[in-house]
Order: C-alpha cells, then structure tokens, then sequence
C-alpha cells in the first residue's frame, strides 16, 4: 500500500468504521459482489473553456451498485476484479479505501437502502444535465441571507455557476487546486475555508480520499450546515443525516454524464423522517 493509500485510510477511520461495524453484522454481508469495474471518462462541456476526469469503481451485490471516485493511481484493474465472486462483508476491510467505501456503498443501497425523495434529472446533452443536477443540489443549501457564501470542496463548475446565477459567493476547494472557469484560484487546503464560509458543499469523493472526516468534524465544531452531492457513497451519506450532514443529493451508477436520456437523483434533508 502506498503512502497515499495509508494516509487516506487512516483519515477514513471514524465515519467508515460507525458504519462499517453494524454493516458488517448484516446477513447480506454474505452475499458476493457478482460485478465489478471501472468507469473512466473526460468530458469537456458544449461552451465551457476546461474539461475534467473521472475514474469510478463500482461493485455490484444482487441490484445494488457502490461506487467510489479516485485517482488513476490508488486503485488497480487487478484489485478491482479480484473483488468478484468475494462477499461484500470481506471487502468492508480491504485495503485500498476506494474499494472499502464502494463496497459499504453497495451493502448499505441493498440491506438498508434510504429513499429520499426523487428528482428527475430530463433528457438533455452532458451540460443541459450537468445544470439539472446543480439546480437539485443547490437547492439543498440554506436560503439567502444565511448562506451568502459556500465553501465548494470538489469544484464542479455547474455547481459554481449555479451559486453564481442566485447571487451566492462561493471559496472552491480542491485538493487538484488549479483554475475554475471564471478564472479563479481553486484552494488546495479546505481548512481556512471553512471558516470563512456559511455553509459547505461538499463531494462525495471526500470520503474516499480522506477528507471528510476532517471536514464533518469542522462543520460541527462551527455549527456548519454540511450538504454533500453524493456519486460516491450515494448509499452511504443518507445514514450521515443528524449526524452533522445537514442534507444529501444521492446519485448511484449510472450517472448522469453517461448518457442523454432522462434519469434520477434523490434528495435527503436532517430532520425529515429521511434518516435511519
């Protein structure tokens, strides 16, 4: 295991272990993961000037699909098939801590799956898309004026362009760092942001590289609303409900940049009957 890999399993401990025990004594912890694999794509939207990667695992157990972005090099073909054939329980203890989450991501969607309320994202092109699913999202967030300014931490640009088109500030945060497409400095370090914010908005993948225990715990220290748009650890988040998320945009594989036609996401708030 690589440094990165130590390091990221080491930050991932509290909230995936809260969850990772009671999963564990599941009866469905048994079953097998029948399919397993990758999703890589680039995509660079009709109109915007810059372009992004994704890379996904996936497992699926019997309906269910658990997902985890990561980084090319924290996870290999091999280690990802091998998870075939293996119970899902066994891979809530695996090594690489993508696979740990899209494993819990699986388990949880199948044994204890948490329904929301759906939102139909419409037929459209990747950017057409990309904006339904900022609408839903940033509909989660207080409303002016207690939220003039969010912390991003994941930068998607349909999500900043949306705060921006409701007149809200926004500090992007990104452990890439690099340029948003209105030109801004992106901020590879979230801490400072934190405090400077109103709220947080906040990527699934965190879970997965190692953030978001960080991140959870600064947003209760300051009384933080924490909202999370979820491809990573859709299953997942909705237990994080009254827990010190405040609110969750669920999107399990197939996501919606894979292809035109109509498809969901669900929305989760704190407080609503929605959590476990």
């Amino acid at each position: 295991m690589t440094a990165a890999k130590r390091a990221a399993d080491q930050q991932t401990v509290g909230v995936l272990t809260m969850l990772q025990t009671p999963a564990a004594a599941l009866p469905e912890a048994d079953e097998p993961v029948s399919v397993a694999f990758v999703t890589r794509q680039g995509a660079r939207h009709s109109g915007r000037r810059t372009g992004y990667r994704n890379e996904v695992v996936s497992l699926r157990l019997e309906t269910s699909v658990g997902s985890a972005a990561c980084e090319p090099a924290d996870v290999t073909d091999e280690e990802v098939f091998d998870c075939v054939g293996r119970p899902v329980g066994e891979l809530l203890e695996h090594d690489v801590p993508a696979l740990r989450v899209a494993a819990l991501d699986a388990l949880l969607q199948h044994a204890r799956p948490v329904v929301g309320v759906p939102v139909n994202l419409p037929a459209g092109s990747s950017v057409a898309k990309s904006q339904a699913r900022a609408r839903a999202v940033i509909d989660l967030l207080p409303p002016l004026p207690a939220c003039a300014r969010v912390a991003v931490v994941g930068v998607v640009n349909s999500l900043l362009a949306e705060l921006r088109r409701r007149g809200l500030g926004y500090l992007p945060c990104d452990l890439k760092g690099g340029r948003t497409e209105w030109d801004e400095e992106i901020r590879r370090d979230a801490a400072d942001a934190v405090t400077e914010a109103d709220a947080l908005l906040v990527s699934g993948m965190t879970l997965a590289n190692g953030t978001f225990d960080t991140l959870l715990a600064d947003a209760r220290r300051v009384g933080q609303p924490l909202v999370v748009f979820a491809q990573t650890g859709s299953g997942i988040f909705p237990h994080l409900l009254d827990h010190g998320v405040t609110a969750v945009s669920s999107e399990p594989w197939p996501f919606f940049w894979l292809g035109g036609e109509p498809s969901r996401i669900r929305v989760h708030r704190a407080g609503t009957g929605s959590a476990p």
